[in-house]
Parts: structure tokens; sequence; C-alpha cells
């Protein structure tokens, strides 16, 4: 049986390094992969998809070029393929107001400031796995 997955995405190498490495205690029970943009990740979703496997958790960033992780995300939860699928929003520089927009929209389960505590990160996305 195929493992479930869980994606990440971020525009940036260093911050997705950092999730791996964060989320490395996960690696025996689900695929982590890693994408730089809100289209690649659209791509591998669909990908996945097509060859039986699941998604059991997003982690994405909010500020990214093209489709930000807000507008991506409020794609995918109006999706009903993706409606169990779990949703952490990462930010560094989002308003009181992208965070009710993220919140309200999009449906996120768990929104963290950037720089995140590792074993905070992990803690909370084993609750939500």
């Amino acid at each position: 049986m195929a493992k479930e997955n869980i994606i990440c995405i971020d525009d940036e190498r260093e911050v997705l390094a950092a999730l791996k490495k964060d989320l490395e205690a996960l690696e025996n029970e689900y695929t982590i992969s890693e994408c730089e943009t809100a289209a690649e990740a659209a791509g591998l979703i669909e990908e996945l998809l097509n060859d039986g496997e699941s998604i059991k958790l997003i982690i994405c960033d909010h500020i990214m070029p093209g489709e930000n992780g807000v507008e991506f995300l409020t794609r995918l939860y109006a999706d009903q393929r993706f409606r169990n699928v779990k949703k952490v929003m990462l930010t560094g520089l989002a308003t009181h107001q992208e965070t009710i927009q993220a919140i309200n929209e999009a449906h996120i389960d768990l929104y963290l400031e950037k720089p995140w505590d590792a074993e905070d990160l992990l803690a909370k996305v084993r609750v939500l796995l």
C-alpha cells in the first residue's frame, strides 16, 4: 500500500529544506514532497491522485509569486476531493486581515509564523494527522 502524502510548498528552497528536516520523523509513514510554487503543487497533486495516492496534509507558504498560499488553499478547499486534507499556512508577513481570510476562505487547520519552532511544528502536525 502506498504511503499517504504530505506536500510542502514554499518559494524559498531553504524553507523547504527546513520543513523536510523538521518532518523527517514522519518519513516512515508519509511521503514528503517539496514544491516551489502553487502551480507545481497543483501538478503534483493531480499526478498523485491519478496514481491512486492520497494527500493527507499540505503545508503552504502565504506569500509566493503567482498564486499565493491563501488563493491556492482556497481553490483546493473548493474542490470536494480535498475537503479532508489538512492545511497549514506558514507566513512571515501576513496582516490580521490576511489571517482572517485564510481561516475563513481556505479553512486552514493551523496558522504558523516563520520562523517556527521545529518541535512545536512536528507536535502540531502529528495532532493534525
